[in-house]
């Protein structure tokens, strides 16, 4: 599941609806709003996000959270290391090697580090 994904769910549980019913609100396929939820379809589109907020009918700061969250929740990401250091090409390939590895308080550690830092993308925005 995405970070996009685990939103949906936490919306359509407030709201009481099942993936079926939010599927024929937003006018897509049931089998397609079930992918966006567990990670399998990339981002949607500027559209989709509009058609889920409205349906939501969720307030200005909770749109741009589900903006922000769909702009990290791509399952397939390239990192793209041309023209970086040697050091960030090798974090690169060993983070793709072994992330399906690391245990859930090493990813933790790894988040709050990002986050801390001016570079991440919280405070770039």
């Amino acid at each position: 599941m995405t970070p996009l994904g685990e939103t949906l769910r936490l919306l359509r549980e407030r709201k009481g609806v099942s993936q079926k019913e939010m599927a024929a609100g937003i006018g897509v396929s049931p089998a397609y709003l079930s992918a966006l939820e567990h990670g399998r379809r990339g981002a949607p589109s500027f559209d989709l996000l509009q058609r889920i907020a409205g349906y939501f009918n969720i307030i200005w700061d909770e749109v741009d959270d589900l903006f922000r969250v769909a702009g990290l929740s791509d399952p397939r990401v390239t990192v793209d290391t041309g023209g970086l250091s040697p050091r960030h090409t090798l974090l690169a390939n060993i983070l793709a090697r072994d992330i399906a590895d690391l245990a859930p308080t090493t990813v933790e550690k790894i988040l709050e580090i990002l986050s801390n830092t001016d570079e991440s993308p919280q405070n770039r925005q």
